[in-house]
């Protein structure tokens, strides 16, 4: 069985400038990913989708390959993860390569353990599912969120459980954002979050997304939280 991590990376990211090289504790952000990939020996080939020369350098230094440089259509605000990944597929097939398994791998992941990717591909390739993603479970129960209206008064989701005890409450996961199986030649109509996926749950305290300077402050503080428990 052959496998490929596809790590996209654009280059133009607004909120974060240069985001997926950006230096996270002695190394580029992207560095994370591309050696929790490589440290699990599953992958023949970790490759690099990107738009911009220098993630491509620096992806390249830390054992990734950069087979081509994405076009510029497929590298703005509003390109979606799978016409992404479908390009570099499509790319690969091009090049007479195809692949059992897919991993879909987010560059902004510096918590990311390789024992979770190859738990993860164990327990896809032991089951009848088509996608095994990342998830955790919600820190609080969702039954009792509460959104703004316009005037800023407060309107529960479901005021129905306001008076429910916690510990009766059904729980709760969300997507992880670190990474994504899919085993490839099996169609699916579902959504990543439907009948034909499974996740692998992981702790909290490994999962941070980084979209905001606010989520890189937290992911600082967590990232240095592990390293202290570690030594």
């Amino acid at each position: 069985m052959s496998s490929i991590c596809i790590i996209p990376a654009r280059g133009g990211s607004k909120r974060i400038p240069r985001k997926n090289i950006k230096n996270f504790f002695g190394k580029p952000l992207i560095a994370y990913s591309i050696e929790a990939a490589l440290e699990s020996k599953l992958f023949d080939k970790v490759i690099i989708s990107t738009d911009d020369e220098e993630i491509a350098e620096v992806a390249q230094k830390y054992g990734a390959e950069v087979p081509f440089l994405r076009p510029k259509e497929l590298s703005d605000d509003f390109t979606v993860t799978k016409d992404v990944i479908d390009h570099a597929l499509n790319y690969l097939k091009g090049e007479g390569k195809s692949y059992d398994y897919l991993c879909t791998l987010y560059a902004t992941a510096p918590l990311i353990q390789a024992k979770y990717l190859i738990e993860g591909f164990e327990k896809l390739k032991n089951s009848d599912a088509v996608n095994l993603f990342s998830a955790t479970s919600m820190p609080f129960p969702i039954q009792r969120t509460f959104k703004l209206t316009k005037d800023g008064r407060c309107e529960m989701f479901t005021p129905e459980h306001y008076l429910t005890r916690s510990q009766d409450l059904e729980e709760a996961y969300q997507d992880a954002g670190q990474f994504y199986w899919t085993k490839l030649g099996e169609s699916s109509k579902e959504i990543m979050f439907g009948k034909d996926s499974i996740p692998i749950i992981l702790p909290r305290y490994l999962v941070q997304d980084i979209d905001t300077l606010e989520d890189w402050q937290r992911a600082e503080y967590m990232y240095e939280a592990i390293m202290r428990v570690e030594k």
